[in-house]
């Protein structure tokens, strides 16, 4: 997931747990002292909130801040030798 898909994936999961929660931007906006149409903005993918804008934002929906986060990328290393290895015996047989 590059920067771009993480921050729409946070942003998406701002406005989820917004409407879950049933509550307006107006009403986040004035719980977490952040004006509504920043609220918007973040929710549109316009602004990038920084790490105390998501405290306030979790603070204020009564969630974890982590719950904005994708979960970290697993890389598994064994798996990719594997990968990496059949595509060499491919691009090795092409050339026969």
């Amino acid at each position: 997931m590059d920067m771009e898909e993480q921050l729409q994936y946070v942003v998406e999961k701002i406005k989820s747990i917004r409407l879950k929660k049933g509550c307006s931007q107006m009403e986040l906006s004035l719980r977490s002292n952040l004006s509504q149409s920043f609220i918007a903005n973040v929710e549109k993918g316009k602004k990038q909130p920084s790490v105390l804008t998501l405290m306030k934002i979790a603070n204020a929906l009564e969630v974890n801040p982590h719950d904005f986060l994708p979960e970290p990328f697993e890389f598994d290393a064994k798996e990719w030798a594997k990968e990496r290895t059949k595509e060499k015996i491919i691009k090795l047989l092409e050339t026969l």
